[in-house]
């Protein structure tokens, strides 16, 4: 792009992107591959700057510099054994060691509390400069007036019937009332405001940019009227949203069930429904807001999401089994998302970390850094600790220890504890337990997660939007996915933006499924963890400041007509960079019907010795109930020692 160009765009500006916050410490998020200083001594454990905060932190965060390359270099090197010889045994032991801080690690030190007493000696090493793993908090601050933002999981999804009694028991257990939820999240607000979802059409893939608003709330007719599509496409639109048709008539309803198991949306598209082909690019990132694009989504599964791909619903079938859930289902959600559930369990753990006395309180308490890794604390979170081996001190069937060594600062250490929780993600740990069976090492590869951005932008104010009647966007083959106004909650003293004249932070994802807009024409179909592996490497190679002209000139695009100007406009940006995003479990297209027992994910969790294995990737869902029904399981398995 031009350099005048870029300028328009706000390019050139000196926004808080590129500064830290509030005085925040540059180390936060130093690269201990280089052996920059990192959070601090884990020999005495000096505690971290009064000024730490890494929430306030903009640029480039959740998988940020410094996070992952150690990791990367283990794998790629098969252990760093040299390193692991230099490590200095900093004399620590406790009951039990957490391999990642993220929901499932916290919880699994809940549990393990709950079933040892509050005496139990934990610690919790974690490769960020922050708690929480995807449960991720961002900050910014304008005028002296502070704005919430979640980087990663975003709610307590579906909802707390959703979860199992002992996954719910965590949220009782910290002081979550998720009653409260109906009052602190103003639903109706955009809705009131008149305020509806629009689908942007680029011009690029459709001829010409446009917004279409009212989605679902305007006959469809309507909605598509000025779309940039041909007469035949939006017939066959209409048609397959409005039209209760059986396109295999002469079907018994299990020939149909087995033809629409085995193809995808796209050849149903096209060979079933016989829609024109121009209709693909319509459908094709509108699986669920753009997880997984049309061509490699199994026809029969849309019947769960008729409102997103239409078509099957004259064919007589069986009804899909849908989770109940009450409208919105995005209601159990803090301003942090579930950021707000990591601080509560940090506040359980860790009581002098979040002096808040309720979850309201706690949503614009800071936490006390400073506090979280204390040699006085029963439980103890050290940030910024890459672990780079775990292994049995003696024989796996019979050692009273484990030892774990860790990277903080550019410096190896080592730490021992009775047992070991690996709360990470599964595809690392044949590589810092390189004692492993092989069958199990194969089944914990077979974990790989979906790529994704959580993006913020904090913007000064939101006139567009309501000039052009939005508050949520799908980009059908934009960089990002989908564009969102921040959720209305007011929780405590924290208040949401209610007028388009005042500040608000904007939500954006973009998944990594898609190695382009035309990959549907190629035969050649890829598996979900072959796309994730493309994706990732895709994510990893861009760029912050190429991230962040696409972010710009998307939001002029869209929001241009309603006066919307990017270098004016935008007062910060933080990207939520997430390479080893999402836990997957079965890719229907490519993988057998595991008989229990034989999944992957099941076998891979088995305990070894005295390690034993939590985390999403563990129950093969991205569900915090899953991340804590595993971290549940986990304690329970070294319970069996």
């Amino acid at each position: 792009m031009a350099k005048n160009v870029d300028k328009d765009l706000g390019m050139n500006r000196d926004i808080s992107r590129r500064d830290f916050i509030n005085g925040a410490v540059a180390s936060v998020g130093a690269s201990v591959v280089a052996g920059s200083v990192a959070a601090g001594s884990p020999a005495n454990a000096a505690p971290l700057p009064s000024n730490y905060n890494p929430p306030a932190l903009q640029h480039l965060r959740g998988s940020h510099p410094g996070s992952f390359e150690s990791a990367h270099a283990v794998r790629d090197a098969n252990g760093w054994k040299a390193i692991q010889q230099s490590a200095v045994d900093v004399g620590e032991k406790y009951d039990l060691v957490v391999v990642g801080g993220g929901l499932s690690g916290l919880a699994a030190a809940h549990f393990y509390r709950k079933q040892h007493g509050a005496n139990a000696r934990i610690l919790i090493l974690d490769n960020h400069d922050d708690f929480g793993g995807h449960a991720k908090r961002n900050e910014f601050v304008h005028n002296g007036r502070t704005f919430i933002g979640y980087g990663g999981t975003e709610q307590i999804y579906h909802g707390p019937w959703d979860f199992s009694p002992s996954a719910l028991s965590v949220l009782t257990d910290i002081g979550v009332e998720t009653d409260k939820f109906y009052k602190a999240f103003d639903w109706t607000r955009y809705a009131r405001m008149q305020l509806t979802e629009g689908v942007f059409f680029d011009k690029e893939t459709f001829g010409r940019d446009h917004l279409a608003v009212g989605e679902r709330q305007l006959p469809w007719a309507e909605f598509l009227k000025d779309a940039p599509l041909s007469p035949a496409a939006k017939a066959d639109i209409l048609r397959l949203y409005e039209d209760n048709t059986d396109y295999l008539p002469d079907m018994s309803v299990a020939q149909k069930l087995e033809l629409l198991r085995g193809m995808t949306y796209n050849e149903f598209l096209l060979k079933v429904a016989k829609a024109d082909p121009s209709v693909v690019p319509y459908f094709r990132s509108r699986t669920d807001r753009g997880t997984r694009p049309t061509d490699y989504t199994p026809a029969l599964s849309t019947r769960s999401a008729p409102e997103l791909l239409p078509g099957l619903n004259g064919m007589g079938l069986p009804p899909a089994t849908r989770r109940w859930k009450r409208d919105p289902e995005q209601i159990f959600h803090f301003p942090d998302g579930n950021a707000g559930v990591a601080r509560l369990l940090v506040r359980s753990l860790i009581p002098a970390a979040l002096p808040a006395a309720n979850m309201e309180e706690s949503v614009t308490t800071k936490v006390a850094y400073g506090n979280i890794d204390l040699p006085t604390s029963p439980v103890r979170i050290r940030v910024s600790s890459i672990v780079v081996n775990v292994r049995h001190l003696g024989d796996p069937h019979s050692a009273k220890e484990v030892e774990v060594t860790y990277l903080n600062g550019g410096k190896a250490y080592r730490v021992k504890g009775a047992n070991v929780i690996m709360a990470c993600y599964n595809s690392m740990i044949p590589f810092l337990c390189p004692a492993l069976p092989e069958p199990q090492k194969k089944a914990l590869a077979f974990a790989v997660r979906s790529p994704l951005i959580y993006t913020n932008v904090l913007i000064s104010n939101w006139r567009a939007w309501a000039k052009l009647g939005v508050h949520f966007i799908h980009s059908l083959t934009g960089y990002y996915h989908e564009l969102k106004l921040d959720f209305p909650v007011d929780m405590g003293s924290h208040k949401s933006a209610a007028s388009p004249d005042e500040p608000i932070v904007l939500h954006l994802e973009k998944r990594f499924f898609d190695p382009g807009p035309a990959a549907w024409k190629n035969p050649d179909m890829k598996s979900i963890r072959d796309r994730s592996r493309l994706g990732r490497a895709q994510l990893l190679a861009a760029s912050y400041e190429e991230m962040e002209l696409e972010i710009r000139s998307s939001l002029g695009r869209i929001l241009g007509p309603g006066g919307f100007d990017p270098a004016q406009d935008i007062l910060g940006i933080t990207i939520n960079r997430w390479p080893h995003g999402y836990a997957q479990g079965r890719d229907a297209a490519v993988d057998p019907e595991w008989k229990d027992g034989e999944q992957p994910w099941v076998i891979g969790r088995q305990r070894f010795g005295r390690i034993a294995i939590a985390n999403s990737d563990a129950g093969a869902s991205a569900l915090t109930q899953t991340a804590f029904d595993q971290a549940y399981r986990a304690v329970n398995d070294l319970a069996a020692v």
